[in-house]
């Protein structure tokens, strides 16, 4: 396994795998956040061809890789390159309790006071992930799993029971 792509509802644990992967099986760590938004507030989503063209330079550049986010319309391109898939289906409290211990993300937030200022909006947006029809809705992820070829693994709690390899 040298190409692997994990997702799933915001707060799943995605990030906290991949560095797990990245860091016992050596695979480069791409999260898709740092390509889907636009650098100026308010937050609007980059157009899909720049951040493809952006996730396919970091594809190009690096042999062994994990790529993680929950943006259906982005992944769905990364699939056909992946060998492995892994979908973090977990309860939606699980992912809301998740959300609530996340440490600060200095990449997406200037202040760690900053980011706990949007927990509440983060956790109602959580919570809507079984009604969603958008891109990053359960329903996405799932047609993305479901319509996957290779390698994958459904998790629907942390506690993984396994070792990247």
């Amino acid at each position: 396994m040298d190409k692997l792509v994990i997702f799933g509802n915001s707060g799943s644990g995605k990030s906290t795998l991949a560095r797990e992967y990245s860091v016992r099986a050596g695979l480069v760590h791409f999260d898709l956040d740092s390509v889907a938004w636009q650098a100026e507030p308010p937050p609007t989503r980059k157009p899909l061809a720049l951040s493809w063209q952006e996730i396919r330079a970091f594809m190009q550049q690096n042999e062994r890789w994990v790529i993680e986010g929950c943006y259906a319309d982005l992944l769905e391109q990364v699939l056909p390159h992946a060998n492995k898939i892994i979908f973090l289906n977990l309860p939606v409290e699980a992912c809301v309790a998740n959300a609530r211990k996340r440490p600060w993300e200095p990449h997406k937030y200037p202040s760690k006071e900053q980011q706990d200022a949007n927990l509440d909006m983060l956790i109602d947006w959580i919570r809507q992930y079984e009604e969603r029809t958008d891109t990053f809705s359960k329903r996405a992820h799932v047609a993305l799993f479901e319509g996957f070829q290779g390698q994958k693994i459904q998790l629907t709690d942390n506690n993984r029971g396994h070792t990247p390899t």
